[in-house]
């Protein structure tokens, strides 16, 4: 009985982790540092920027998100590799189109590069 109560559990936490996704948009970027938030210390490959909505006053400095491919937003063909990325937010991005400024290798991760801009879906880890 408790293996069917975990494995309940375990599906409806997928459920509402899939429900609780937020669409956005990502584009890419290749000049990590200095950040807005954590000036000239190096953070890694698996990074973001903010766009003006994510931003808030820089609150979200250090979040982690998982972002997800959802479709293409312009005629590149198969741009999906059908993963997700975790990625941590690291400075801002003022006046970009996107939700979300993947780095190239994140963007990688979920897109051909050569898409440069493409649908997505994020939820806070």
């Amino acid at each position: 009985m408790e293996k069917i109560t975990l494995i309940f559990v375990g599906i409806i936490a997928t459920f509402v982790s899939f429900a609780s996704a937020t669409p956005g948009i990502a584009t890419f970027y290749t000049n990590y540092v200095p950040s807005a938030c954590f000036g000239s210390q190096d953070q890694g490959k698996m990074i973001a920027t903010a766009g003006d909505g994510l931003w808030n006053n820089g609150a979200v400095c250090g979040k982690m998100f998982t972002v997800t491919y959802t479709g293409p937003r312009n005629p590149v063909p198969h741009p999906c590799t059908g993963k997700s990325v975790t990625v941590k937010i690291v400075d801002h991005c003022p006046g970009c189109p996107s939700t979300v400024d993947l780095s190239r290798e994140a963007f990688a991760l979920i897109a051909n590069p050569v898409a440069g801009i493409i649908n997505i879906d994020y939820n806070q880890v």
